[in-house]
């Protein structure tokens, strides 16, 4: 399989002669997605990156704060202790938000793959879900209570029910936005080439996003010395967000044209069929899995960094706005060796090879604490270690995705690719839920420096359960759906070939 596609013919295309092999990747060259395109486009994913970052990472550091010697970052606004038993309200309430996203998205995709908008099937679906999502990303933050003192147990339980319904609110119309948004990558993109930049130029903006939004830390701190309070300080920065994630998710709807020569056919199955025959394919049912036991283990993670350098490197948490940008810098330097990578050997070598590294680094998350290493060092070097896997997984997924959704386009005739990326949400989202659940009900065990037992659990489990989707996605059949995608070129190759032809005669 190697240089398969590792030229410049990413297509599958084989070269009969050398001298049609020129005229075909000069053609090729000249199809490419000009710059602007990749950057106008990814502006739309640093957006609902920085609009997610604080729903998906900072309810529980808001709602369950960490500790520093015995006294919480902020007030408490909802019920510690634990519900039913082991779990938490805050743990509760995102399962559910993620387990609620997961429904909504294969209903919005199937919305948008038969949608005639003329605006576009795609831009209709973002324009609707930019403003509200950008909205909600804030309100999760505002509880109805007063911020001066800790509420009453009624007035918990009533910001109970805030934090749920802004929650739901905001899961649905991240759907809304991010389901159409997806498509246009196996859309936009005319080959496997193309799909690859575009899914490495989503995956820099996404990180641009999160790191931006990681400043969160070092930024209140600013602000509280500058008189605001801890909650006062918070929300103003969220609000700031909130308004920069609404204009760069705009941008990809004001300035991207859905419209181009053999753009994809309207979707004519209904949602249920769809689904059926996205999941009637073995391989995307294999990476399906894969990707959700991952973000279980990835989002303990990403939850608990934060927990992990306050209470067991015992570091103050502003540490995380340096950390943070640090590990990305990183992981941008990789980017470009990833995309070499995955042009030269198969994506599956080099995903199995990210899931590999990301499980070691799980082992030293486990591990903080416990080795005779100073802990900012350990930091720094826990961030070295992560640039490698981030950039792998960060780019390597979304190609796949929309390697397989083009390949069931050349099968049925029916771009369905809204639909293929809604179920890689669900069970991206399924993992998120299930890590979120879990990760919430391991902070009931410890969460002080004191008492860390929680949060070290979490990094453990993650371990495992890393190792396990490393084993499920070791029988991902590539050549499979690279056969499939040989199909759409082999009319162009005829063509190439016939006498008279432009292409051969050139």
């Amino acid at each position: 399989m190697p240089g398969w596609y590792g030229k410049c013919n990413a297509n599958g295309m084989r070269a009969t002669t050398s001298q049609g092999y020129s005229t075909r990747c000069e053609t090729q060259r000249s199809r490419q997605l000009p710059p602007w395109k990749l950057i106008t486009f990814a502006l739309g994913q640093m957006g609902w990156s920085l609009a997610s970052f604080g729903v998906g990472n900072l309810v529980a550091y808001f709602y369950m704060p960490p500790e520093a010697a015995g006294v919480p970052l902020f007030p408490s606004f909802v019920f510690q202790g634990a519900v039913l038993g082991v779990f938490t309200i805050v743990g509760v309430v995102t399962f559910c938000g993620k387990a609620f996203e997961s429904l909504a998205c294969p209903l919005v995709a199937s919305w948008s793959d038969r949608s005639r908008a003329r605006l576009g099937r795609r831009r209709f679906f973002m324009l609707l879900g930019a403003a509200p999502l950008a909205l909600f990303s804030l309100l999760v933050f505002v509880p109805l209570t007063s911020f001066s003192d800790p509420p009453s147990a009624a007035a918990g339980w009533a910001n109970a029910t805030w934090l749920a319904a802004t929650v739901l609110l905001f899961y649905f119309f991240f759907a809304v936005y991010t389901a159409p948004y997806s498509a246009l990558v196996a859309e936009l993109g005319r080959d496997l080439r193309d799909r690859l930049r575009l899914s490495a130029s989503i995956s820099v903006a996404w990180a641009l996003g999160y790191g931006i939004g990681t400043q969160v830390y070092q930024l209140q701190g600013a602000l509280q010395r500058s008189g605001m309070s801890a909650v006062g300080a918070f929300q103003v920065l969220l609000a700031v967000s909130s308004a920069s994630s609404l204009v760069l998710m705009l941008t990809p709807v004001i300035f991207i044209d859905e419209g181009r020569p053999g753009a994809s056919p309207t979707c004519r199955t209904g949602a249920i069929r769809s689904i059926r025959i996205a999941l009637g394919e073995p391989n995307f049912l294999r990476l399906m899995l894969t990707e959700l036991l991952y973000w279980v283990c990835q989002t303990m993670m990403q939850l608990g960094l934060v927990f992990s350098i306050v209470t067991l490197l015992r570091l103050d948490r502003t540490i995380m706005s340096g950390l943070v940008p640090v590990m990305f810098v990183l992981s941008f330097a990789c980017y470009f060796p990833v995309v070499k990578a995955a042009g030269k050997f198969e994506k599956k070598r080099v995903l199995l090879a990210g899931l590999l590294l990301m499980d070691c680094l799980f082992l030293l998350f486990a591990l903080m604490g416990r080795l005779p290493v100073p802990g900012l060092l350990y930091a720094g070097a826990m961030a070295l270690c992560a640039s490698l896997p981030m950039a792998i997984l960060g780019i390597i997924p979304n190609a796949i995705v929309a390697d397989v959704a083009e390949a069931d386009r050349v099968r049925t005739g029916e771009s369905r690719a809204a639909m293929f990326f809604a179920i890689r949400f669900f069970a991206d989202n399924l993992g998120m839920a299930i890590g979120s659940l879990l990760f919430a009900s391991f902070l009931a065990l410890g969460k002080s420096i004191e008492h860390p037992a929680g949060v070290r659990a979490s990094s453990a489990v993650s371990c495992l359960v890393c190792l396990l989707a490393t084993v499920v996605f070791a029988s991902y059949d590539e050549a499979a759906v690279l056969r499939s995608l040989e199909r759409k070129a082999k009319p162009a190759d005829t063509a190439a070939s016939a006498p008279g032809s432009r292409r051969a005669s050139g």
